[in-house]
């Protein structure tokens, strides 16, 4: 019987850790190949991670609330069958196991996965040097890439940081720990404030201030019902994302007879031949990422003073997940795909997202965010701005109404399609011409839809 190491895998290009939420093995539990084993969190999704292979989990290294880096060996499965063990560089120190013993674990030789792994990890810490060099010290305490990256954006010196309560294992500074500070961090006294501050000339502007907790009474009657982890992190995202960006929004009733038409005649034969039905949402996605192609300075995120043009047009699609809560996977290089092409992933991504097997690379590197609020009936909406990105697009429903048109015979009163387009954008770098006329040539996309079109 031989034993495989299964590790934390790599889960995205940016990724570096994940949170272990439950082990559903334990030692001694039989485990079939592709069968869950344990399931874990990044700051984006969650995530199950199977055994490759048949066997019986022989030990665990960590704990339930254990922040571990990828790569990490989480647990020993023995096992008859043979198989590749991945090249993963293994420490001698794993972490505190959940047993009694530990298994003597040889290093194994590293190949070119591990590279790219510490490849991965020293980026990571070169991203966070700065914090380090700020007072030129060091800390005993253990900060995770996150944390560290955290730190950086917001100004947080290492000195200061080594200050803050950690409620993570062994005291470590989780990310809610840093967020709970930086809420807070506006009301130390002007003292502290002097012995923590980075002294780098160019440091951030501080954090205001937050806004003083209102209190709430709490009836005999009324439920009290905890946020769940996902929801704390959307709560997190969305106040972020005001204090960030200058939102404004501009509006545009759009034509879409021709749209509505058109699917209607294709809708049939598409669901056929592809399996699933074709919607209004990849039709969306195409003509913003046209829209983009012609106002390239829409795709765009802010860093200080500096503007970032990215170059790929990846599409952010706003989903409802059954638990309420939302989620936005990311259509990659949308604007090198068909309208078919759109529709197929779009259809994978929305299927893994409702069904929670969405791999944290999915909602990664989004450059702007379309939100269908016309599926829940609503006709207009004001979105807020996916941070980092600089504008969302919010598309009400489809409905019929009497409209003016002219004719070669004069006008005429007829009954068409018609949506409501808003475009929220980020007043820094987006002013009102361009936010206005981004929209409104999605809007005209839309309207002069080709009738003949083929899909």
């Amino acid at each position: 019987m031989a034993e495989y190491k299964l590790v934390m895998p790599k889960m995205g290009e940016s990724v570096f850790e994940a949170t272990i939420l439950t082990w559903l093995k334990k030692p001694g539990d039989k485990v079939a190949q592709d069968e869950t084993v344990l399931e874990v969190a990044t700051d984006k999704v969650d995530s199950d991670v199977p055994s490759p292979v048949e066997g019986v989990v022989k030990q665990l290294f960590f704990d339930e609330g254990d922040t571990v880096e990828v790569g990490k060996v989480l647990a020993i499965i023995d096992t008859d069958q043979d198989f590749d063990q991945p090249d993963i560089a293994i420490e001698e120190e794993q972490g505190e196991s959940t047993q009694d013993t530990e298994p003597e674990i040889e290093q194994e030789e590293v190949a070119s996965p591990v590279e790219e792994v510490e490849k991965t990890v020293v980026q990571a810490k070169e991203a966070v040097k700065p914090i380090i060099n700020q007072q030129n010290q060091s800390s005993s305490k253990y900060f995770s890439p996150l944390v560290l990256n955290i730190a950086q954006t917001e100004g947080i010196s290492l000195g200061e940081l080594d200050k803050i309560n950690g409620s993570g294992k062994e005291g470590r500074v989780t990310k809610e720990d840093i967020l709970d500070y930086l809420k807070n961090r506006g009301k130390v006294t002007s003292t502290a404030k002097k012995e923590t501050a980075s002294p780098a000339p160019e440091a951030k502007s501080p954090t205001p201030p937050s806004t003083p907790k209102t209190p709430i009474s709490i009836g005999r009657n009324d439920e009290v019902i905890e946020m769940d982890r996902m929801r704390k992190l959307i709560a997190n995202h969305m106040v972020n994302s005001i204090n960030t960006s200058a939102h404004v929004s501009s509006f545009v009733e759009a034509d879409l007879t021709n749209v509505v038409l058109w699917r209607n005649k294709h809708k049939n034969a598409f669901e056929k031949r592809e399996g699933f039905k074709l919607s209004f949402m990849p039709i969306f996605v195409e003509a913003i990422t046209h829209a983009i192609m012609e106002f390239p300075m829409i795709n765009v995120s802010v860093d200080g003073d500096k503007i970032i043009r990215k170059v790929n047009i990846n599409v952010g699609v706003a989903t409802a997940l059954p638990s309420g809560n939302l989620i936005v996977p990311v259509i990659k290089n949308a604007d090198q795909k068909s309208l078919v092409g759109i529709a197929r992933e779009m259809n994978d991504i929305v299927v893994r997202a409702r069904q929670n097997q969405l791999r944290p690379d999915d909602t990664q590197g989004g450059t702007y965010t379309i939100s269908n609020i016309g599926t829940f009936g609503n006709i207009i909406g004001t979105p807020i701005i996916n941070q980092p990105q600089v504008a969302i697009m919010a598309v009400g429903s489809i409905t019929k109404k009497p409209a003016v048109l002219e004719t070669a015979q004069g006008d005429v009163i007829a009954i068409r399609h018609k949506m409501y387009l808003s475009h929220t954008y980020d007043h820094r770098v987006v002013d009102g011409m361009l936010g206005g006329m981004f929209v409104k040539y999605v809007g005209d996309y839309l309207e002069k839809w080709d009738m003949n079109r083929e899909v």
